[in-house]
């Protein structure tokens, strides 16, 4: 008896959240999956599933991956690290099953697969062992840096990517130190991302973007925001190019 054939591995980058902003090759791949696997928060929706569902076909299965923690514990301490690498591992076998049944398993990831993604866990894991492809999707930063029209860098300014989770001097050293950034991951660390560019006297220039290219989208100067209240997925970022026509400082 012939073996049944191994199944595709997709990593479908969903975009930032407006469903106009999904790649035509991921409406494909949705179109053509046998199983649809998404990462969410236990007792929540997932974000990357709102954004494709009315692409889901009758015929497609499922596979909500449920983390174990989020904010729970902190994400440096032991038991965090543990339950976490142990629940990518069981991801990926659960994922495997399906692929070991022949089908199409496409996984979704908001934003870019690559990028900051969860997916990239099962990506790690199964792409030695099965078919894979990785669509690519329109990151969360540049979806909100073009909701906003705000041009973030230009000629040789340098562009720094900083997770909000990471400490308060590291923060402010690598704010000193680029003529961009895009600061992720937000939520609670907002006073202290606020304090390090205050220190780094790029506050000034800060403009905070919630749910950037969904319904109910906010982005205002982040000096003018009255408290520090934001969501994990809110976005800080700070534009180089600080000659263009128009920016604080430039010659008329």
């Amino acid at each position: 008896m012939n073996a049944l054939p191994k199944g595709r591995l997709v990593g479908v980058g969903t975009g930032p959240g407006d469903p106009e902003l999904l790649t035509l090759k991921a409406a494909r791949a949705l179109a053509e999956a046998d199983v649809v696997a998404y990462f969410a928060k236990r007792g929540n929706n997932s974000n990357a599933r709102a954004i494709v569902e009315a692409r889901f076909h009758p015929d497609m299965l499922e596979l909500p991956l449920l983390y174990p923690v989020t904010t729970e514990i902190d994400k440096d301490h032991g038991d965090y690290r543990s339950q976490i690498a142990d629940f990518y591992e069981q991801s990926a076998e659960q994922v495997a099953g399906h692929l070991d049944a022949g089908r199409t398993v496409a996984v979704l990831s908001e934003g870019d697969p690559l990028f900051y993604g969860s997916y990239m866990h099962l990506h790690v894991r199964l792409s030695h062992r099965f078919p894979t492809e990785v669509i690519p999707g329109i990151t969360a930063m540049s979806g909100c840096w073009s909701a906003t029209g705000l041009p973030i860098v230009q000629g040789d300014d340098v562009l720094t990517v900083l997770p909000g989770t990471m400490s308060e001097f590291e923060l402010t050293r690598r704010l000193a130190d680029t003529d961009a950034a895009v600061i992720m991951k937000v939520g609670r660390n907002l006073p202290k991302i606020r304090r390090a560019l205050e220190a780094t006297g790029k506050l000034a220039k800060a403009v905070y973007v919630e749910r950037g290219t969904m319904p109910g989208s906010v982005s205002t100067r982040l000096a003018e925001k009255p408290d520090d209240k934001a969501p994990y997925f809110a976005i800080v970022l700070v534009a180089g190019w600080s000659a263009r026509p128009g920016a604080p400082g430039a010659k008329p």
